[in-house]
């Protein structure tokens, strides 16, 4: 009995888009699903307005931050004494504070970012080395990282700064190069552990142990094939780290030893979020909006990038993959 056979025929644009058609990236795939992420797309629109108002702060500033006017100490709000020369008010040496927090989102987004490559750096290359290499060199790192991870965050900045204020690298860019300094030699521990744990479970990976048989060197074999595989969690932390060295300065700026002031009408980093927070501490009853106008741009920026955090976790998470 003779059997039937069937011919199935496949359209030929369609079979040449099949061909032709590459398969998405990884990082593509998690751009993707982090853009269909409602509240990192926020984040990342509100960390946008900032860098905006950081880059453009002498467009936007309504005066200079410096600039003192004779006889409007402590003035009130715009709503409140209906002079739209001062929008939010004035301080306590006549200063426009508007155009004092627009200029302190230029401080505390260089705080954020400028440190952070150093502590990438540090941190993965201490990482990476003692998760590859392993056994002495793996002990003697860890063992550096945890009495770093051990000493108090805070306390260390407020001795350092406090020791190295008078000196000449206290007085570089305001203080601004001593506290990056400060951030990048304690931060780097949580990196260096997130990195470590990458290399141990990358390492023993079958495309490794191929670039070993081949005869590559450990430099490219860490370079080439562990790092990329390894950047998820780094990417997250980073992230994380930002807000973290923000409201470290604003710390120490709210304790008075954050950057130094100074009276130059053409500096760069004139003020900062953690200063304003100490002059409205001292002027609450007499001008409450010195102190709300930076303590809602700490907060509204934390928490950006505490969704970008999320979103980030999420969109490089493969577990995640199937339900975004």
């Amino acid at each position: 009995m003779a059997q039937a056979t069937t011919t199935v025929t496949i359209n030929p644009l369609l079979q040449q888009n099949i061909k032709t058609r590459k398969p998405a990236s990884l990082w593509r795939d998690a751009w993707r699903r982090l853009f269909r992420n409602r509240g990192s797309v926020v984040g990342l629109i509100i960390v946008g307005f900032f860098f905006f108002v950081a880059i453009f702060a002498p467009v936007l500033a309504p005066h200079n931050p410096q600039e003192m006017f004779p006889g409007k100490s402590y003035e009130g709000p715009v709503w409140e004494t209906g002079n739209s020369q001062f929008i939010l008010g004035t301080d306590s040496i006549g200063r426009d504070v508007l155009s004092r927090v627009i200029y302190g989102a230029r401080t505390s987004l260089a705080v954020g970012f400028i440190p952070l490559g150093v502590i990438l750096l540090i941190g993965m290359t201490i990482g990476m080395v003692a998760g590859y290499f392993g056994g002495r060199t793996d002990n003697l790192l860890m063992r550096l990282t945890d009495i770093v991870y051990a000493f108090p965050d805070i306390l260390f900045f407020i001795i350092m700064i406090t020791a190295l204020r008078d000196t000449w690298i206290g007085q570089l860019l305001n203080g601004m190069v001593l506290l990056f300094v400060a951030l990048a030699l304690v931060t780097w521990v949580t990196v260096a552990r997130l990195m470590r744990g990458q290399v141990l479970a990358v390492k023993e990976r079958d495309y490794v142990e191929a670039a070993r048989s081949i005869g590559s060197s450990n430099g490219r074999i860490m370079l080439r094939h562990i790092l990329p595989n390894s950047l998820a969690p780094i990417i997250v932390a980073a992230a994380f780290i930002v807000p973290a060295s923000i409201l470290a300065e604003a710390i120490l700026g709210y304790l008075g030893i954050g950057i130094r002031p100074t009276t130059d009408p053409n500096a760069w980093f004139p003020t900062s979020w953690g200063t304003l927070l100490l002059d409205g501490r001292v002027a609450l009853q007499s001008q409450v909006w010195l102190l709300i106008a930076p303590a809602v741009c700490i907060a509204t920026i934390m928490l950006a990038f505490t969704f970008i955090g999320d979103g980030l976790r999420d969109a490089l998470d493969p577990m995640m993959k199937g339900r975004m």
